[in-house]
C-alpha cells in the first residue's frame, strides 16, 4: 500500500517583501517620470522650431500647432538666400579646421604634462589652468589691435583660425586628465622597446587616447560652430566672411516678419551639430566620463 506524498503550497510573499515591491515599482515610475518631464522640456523647443519652419508665412506663430499644409519648400527658399551657402562654406572651414588645429596642437602638450617628469611640471600645469579662467573679452582689444592693425586680417576668420594651431588650454587639461588614466607601464614598455617619444604617442598613446580626443573634438567643433563673438569682431565688415552663427541674424533682420523661413534657417544651422553629437555621442559620454578617473 503506497502514501500519496504530498508538497507544501508555497506561501505568499511577507508583508514586507510586499512593501519593498511597492517602493521599488513606485521608484521606477518616478524615476521615469522625471526623465520623461526632462525630456520633454528640452525636445519640445526643437519640436517647435521644426514645426514652425514648415507652415506658411501666414499660419507662422499662431495658436495653430501644427501645419495645416507642409511647406517643404521654405528650406528651399532659405538655400536661395543671398549669401547662405558662402555662410555655411565658411562655419565648415572655421569648424572644421579649427577643431583639426587644436586637436593636433594640443595633444604633445597634454602628453608632456601627464607623462614627462620635469621641472616646472605644476606649474605650467597652472599656467593652462589659469588660461581657462581668462575671460576671452579681457584680451580681445590688444588682440584685434594686432590682426587688424599689424596683421591687416580683419573682415577675415584667418584670427580667429591661426590661434587655434597653438593648442587650447581647456583642450589641453581635458587631454592630459584622460592620458592620466593610461597606465604609465605601457608606455614604458615601448621606450624600453626603443620607440622614440613621438613614435610612442603615435602608436602608443594615441590608439588609447580616441575617446578622450574625441571629446575634445567634440567640444571644439561645437564651440566654433556655434561662436558668435569671434565673428562679429573680426569678419562683420566682410558679408562674404560671415558664420551661419552670425549670419542668422542679418537673416532674420532680413526676414523679420517670416518667421517660417527662420525657424527654417535655424533647423539648418543646428542640424549638423546635432548630428554629429548623436552618431558620437558614445565616445564623447566616454571621454568626458574617463577624464574624472584620476587628478
Amino acid at each position: 500500500m503506497t502514501t500519496a506524498t504530498t508538497t507544501p503550497a508555497p506561501r505568499g510573499a511577507s508583508p514586507a517583501e510586499k512593501r519593498a515591491r511597492r517602493r521599488s515599482l513606485l521608484h521606477w515610475i518616478a524615476v521615469h517620470s522625471l526623465g520623461i518631464a526632462a525630456a520633454l522640456f528640452f525636445v519640445l523647443p526643437f519640436v517647435f522650431v521644426l514645426l514652425t519652419s514648415l507652415m506658411s508665412d501666414d499660419q507662422a506663430l499662431t495658436r495653430d500647432l501644427t501645419p495645416n499644409s507642409w511647406h517643404w519648400d521654405n528650406y528651399v527658399k532659405v538655400f536661395e538666400t543671398p549669401g547662405f551657402l558662402t555662410w555655411w562654406k565658411n562655419s565648415l572651414l572655421y569648424a572644421g579646421l579649427g577643431t583639426a588645429l587644436v586637436v593636433v596642437s594640443s595633444i604633445p602638450v597634454a602628453y608632456a604634462l601627464a607623462k614627462f617628469r620635469f621641472r616646472g611640471r605644476h606649474l605650467s600645469l597652472l599656467l593652462v589652468i589659469s588660461m581657462m579662467m581668462l575671460p576671452p573679452q579681457v584680451v580681445i582689444i590688444p588682440m584685434y589691435l594686432f590682426w587688424a592693425k599689424q596683421m591687416d586680417l580683419s573682415g577675415t576668420l584667418w584670427p580667429l583660425i591661426i590661434p587655434m594651431a597653438f593648442g587650447d588650454a581647456f583642450a589641453i587639461f581635458l587631454l592630459r586628465q584622460f592620458l592620466l588614466t593610461i597606465p604609465d607601464e605601457y608606455v614604458e614598455a615601448a621606450r624600453i622597446d626603443g620607440c622614440g617619444e613621438l613614435r610612442t604617442l603615435i602608436r602608443v598613446v594615441l590608439p588609447m587616447a580616441k575617446p578622450g580626443i574625441a571629446a575634445v573634438a567634440l567640444f571644439q567643433f561645437f564651440y566654433c560652430w556655434n561662436d558668435y563673438f569671434g565673428p562679429q569682431i573680426y569678419a562683420s565688415e566682410n558679408a562674404t566672411a560671415w558664420t551661419l552663427s552670425y549670419g542668422l541674424e542679418s537673416f532674420k533682420g532680413a526676414h523679420h516678419t517670416d518667421w517660417n523661413l527662420t525657424m527654417a534657417a535655424t533647423v539648418l544651422v543646428m542640424a549638423p551639430v546635432i548630428l554629429v553629437f548623436f552618431f558620437a555621442q558614445k565616445a564623447f559620454v566616454e571621454g568626458v566620463t574617463l577624464t574624472g578617473v584620476k587628478g
